[in-house]
């Protein structure tokens, strides 16, 4: 069995990416894809991993948990979305790591579902903005209390995953920048579904749709469909494209508030945000979608 399983990152798109998975759940389970909804397992995985912090997993538990997952549908590959997997947002961060406790839980699937391949996906964002988010949702009061002393600069997405990768080296790990989520939103759906490139899917602009007026989708839909043959990065340029005459400015910009931070800073986070990229690309059994 393939178990894919989505876990955020917070303050993404990961309630959007769940309910355009099930607007597709009947075309992908003819394909073998099986699109369960989240009431059937979030709860129940969360239950699952508090009884492993004190026991091993019984025998059958992993038969008898995607026995309830599936609820009696034949598949050969399941998608579970769960962005509290790691924990709630207040916990995405401490003391200058990114979700301490990804690990963990990470090698708690590998222990449950040891005989089966599994796969994280999960959406990157710039720490310039994913921090503020996080501090919002958290119940400290001051940034330095909120980061642990640590240096904003150098919190690191890439620090995360290598963390993952050593705690489970059989899970396969999928990212991808949010920031690059309307021009590669198409390919996300399509790689967790395990699908080829081509393959048509419902929603695949749902996110252009958002950051576009409605002139520029309609020009934009019509010029698709007198180009009804391109390659995905063929389909990108023109996203971006339509995007540079069209897009909606308050809709694209983030207002970011930060006590005590700068320009001069949220610019320098940024900047090795897009480096620290190049060392996730790097990173082995990790793959980076990119525009």
């Amino acid at each position: 069995m393939q178990i894919v399983l989505h876990t955020g990152a917070h303050f993404t798109e990961e309630e959007r990416l769940v309910k355009c998975l099930l607007r597709n759940k009947e075309d992908f389970a003819s394909k073998g894809v099986a699109v369960p909804g989240p009431s059937r397992y979030r709860k129940l995985l969360r239950d699952t991993f508090g009884a492993m912090q004190n026991t091993a997993p019984a025998p059958g538990a992993r038969d008898v948990l995607l026995d309830a997952i599936l609820d009696a549908e034949d598949a050969d590959r399941v998608i579970l979305s769960h962005a509290h997997i790691f924990g709630a947002p207040r916990a995405s961060v401490r003391d200058g790591r990114l979700y301490p406790n990804a690990p963990e839980r990470m090698a708690q699937m590998s222990q449950l579902f040891p005989n089966d391949q599994i796969e994280m996906f999960t959406a990157l964002r710039n720490p310039a903005a994913f921090l503020p988010a996080v501090f919002k949702a958290s119940p400290h009061e001051t940034v330095d209390e909120f980061l642990g002393g640590v240096d904003p600069v150098d919190v690191r997405w890439s620090d995360m995953l290598e963390e993952v990768r050593a705690a489970a080296p059989k899970v396969n790990i999928t990212v991808w920048c949010n920031e690059d989520t309307p021009l590669i939103w198409a390919e996300i759906i399509r790689e967790m579904a395990g699908l080829e490139h081509n393959e048509k899917i419902v929603g695949g602009f749902d996110v252009l749709g958002d950051i576009m007026s409605p002139e520029g989708m309609q020009r934009f839909r019509a010029y698709l469909k007198s180009h009804p043959v391109m390659t995905e990065m063929q389909k990108r340029r023109v996203i971006a494209a339509f995007l540079d005459k069209y897009a909606l400015e308050d809709e694209i910009e983030e207002e970011l508030d930060m006590p005590g931070w700068t320009d001069d800073l949220v610019d320098e986070m940024t900047e090795i945000y897009d480096e620290d990229m190049l060392r996730v690309q790097r990173l082995p059994g990790v793959t980076l979608i990119a525009p």
